[in-house]
């Protein structure tokens, strides 16, 4: 990735997997809330303050993660959610 790839915004969508950190041995999907530049790290890793999100593409934790951008996979939209089933209409019932 390049230096304008590896900034993150607020908004971005990140699959963090064990390239990113090696706290990622399960992979997440994150919803980035702000990027935490104020906190000193070594240089390319960065702290990130996000929400993970679930399989349907809910937010179930909010986070504060240490990662590596480069690392990190951007993603153009969340997992999608499953479609609504509706309810089958029934009419009455004859009987004899």
């Amino acid at each position: 990735m390049t230096n304008q790839q590896q900034q993150v915004r607020s908004g971005d969508l990140l699959h963090l997997t064990r390239a990113a950190s090696p706290q990622f041995a399960r992979p997440i999907i994150v919803r980035v809330i702000r990027a935490l530049t104020d906190r000193h790290t070594y240089d390319g890793w960065l702290w990130i303050d996000a929400y993970q999100l679930g399989p349907h593409g809910d937010a179930i934790a909010r986070r504060e993660l240490y990662l590596m951008p480069s690392g990190a996979q951007r993603l153009t939209s969340p997992p999608s959610r499953p479609t609504a089933r509706r309810g089958v209409r029934r009419g009455p019932v004859r009987v004899g």
